[in-house]
């Protein structure tokens, strides 16, 4: 870990007052038992990558609550409860921050942001509902751009196209070049391709750092598209 980073957040790992009971999920599930025992340190940009069930989204919902955002999405001023759904592994973390780092930020997790939308409208006016999803995704990210802290985002690619992911990451590219960290977690293999991501690859291993040609998604996907009937006349 760089002791001169100022990320605002450098590592995770397991708060040393507030130890988590490992036969507990999440900490049943191999990445987060690994992040527990072992922590994570995270660069400028970290993409996380893994199949349904194996902990992203959890890690990056501990992530984001542990730092102060709302485990429902939004910025840090954000404060609204709809219902409950996210593990209580962050209050099990301790974040170790860079001195002098921005303690704001914008936290979007996708399958809550309908949600998160509707309670921006009780503030006042907006058209996020008038858009498509993935408009509606980008101009949201867009419109808090300004904001420099930590970004996390938890599977924004569901509601994008293609030409909608390549967006995200010219956004989230300018948001890294002005200072703000970028950590998020994704099933598609544009947003894998992040420039100069840290890559972590979650499994029933736990956590691995890989390359991009090297990521199961990568590799999965081009065994697909180079002949999809092998794949689908097994559903037939």
């Amino acid at each position: 870990m760089d002791t001169m980073s100022t990320l605002p957040v450098r590592r995770i790992e397991e708060h040393p007052l507030a130890p988590m009971d490992r036969h507990h999920w999440p900490a049943t599930v191999a990445p987060v038992r690994q992040i527990l025992d072992s922590g994570l340190d995270l660069g400028p940009v970290t993409v996380f990558v893994g199949d349904n069930g194996v902990g992203k989204s959890t890690v990056v919902e501990a992530l984001a609550a542990a730092f102060g955002l709302n485990p429902e999405g939004g910025t840090h001023a954000a404060r609204h409860v709809t219902r409950r759904t996210e593990s209580d592994f962050a209050q099990h973390l301790q974040l170790v921050r860079g001195p002098g780092a921005s303690k704001r930020g914008v936290f979007l997790r996708a399958e809550t942001m309908h949600g998160h939308f509707s309670y921006l409208e009780t503030l006042g006016p907006s058209s996020l509902h008038d858009q498509s999803h993935g408009e509606a995704f980008l101009d949201f990210i867009d419109a808090r751009s300004g904001i420099s802290g930590l970004w996390a985002l938890d599977e924004p690619e569901s509601a994008l196209s293609f030409s909608g992911c390549l967006a995200l990451i010219g956004i989230l590219r300018r948001l890294a070049s002005d200072g703000s960290q970028i950590v998020l977690s994704t099933h598609s293999p544009v947003l894998a391709a992040f420039p100069g991501a840290e890559l972590y690859e979650f499994g029933p291993w736990g956590i691995r750092r890989s390359s991009y040609d090297d990521l199961d998604l990568v590799q999965n996907w081009r065994l697909f598209l180079d002949a999809p009937e092998r794949f689908l006349r097994h559903l037939l």
